[in-house]
């Protein structure tokens, strides 16, 4: 099993979970977050004084994978959350060793 992250651009999630909806994905945690990458944020003008905001508004998505799925699950991120432009965000993968579904007990992919 993986985890597949993505930090994308607010206004993408829709478009996002509608793509990982067609691909079979089921459940995913969403969370507001904020960063920056290389840009290092943006300028902007407040009652006439300038100062850059460090922190863009993103969105974390967190899905747990079969293996096998991984592949489409990140051409599904990638295609939907893209606009050409800097800020698009980026996709992590990294190993799952467990999973457990608290309620029934159950482990593994069963418990995804």
């Amino acid at each position: 099993m993986k985890k597949v992250e993505a930090i994308i651009k607010p206004f993408k999630l829709d478009e996002v979970k509608d793509a990982l909806s067609e691909v079979g994905i089921q459940g995913m945690t969403v969370t507001e977050v904020k960063g920056f990458g290389r840009t290092g944020g943006k300028k902007e003008v407040y009652r006439g004084s300038a100062y850059v905001v460090d922190f863009v508004p993103k969105v974390k998505l967190e899905i747990v994978v079969p293996e096998a799925m991984v592949k489409e699950v990140i051409d599904a991120i990638e295609k939907s959350a893209k606009t050409g432009r800097i800020g698009d965000g980026k996709i992590f993968v990294m190993p799952i060793d467990e999973v457990v579904r608290i309620r029934t007990g159950e482990r593994g992919e069963e418990a995804i």
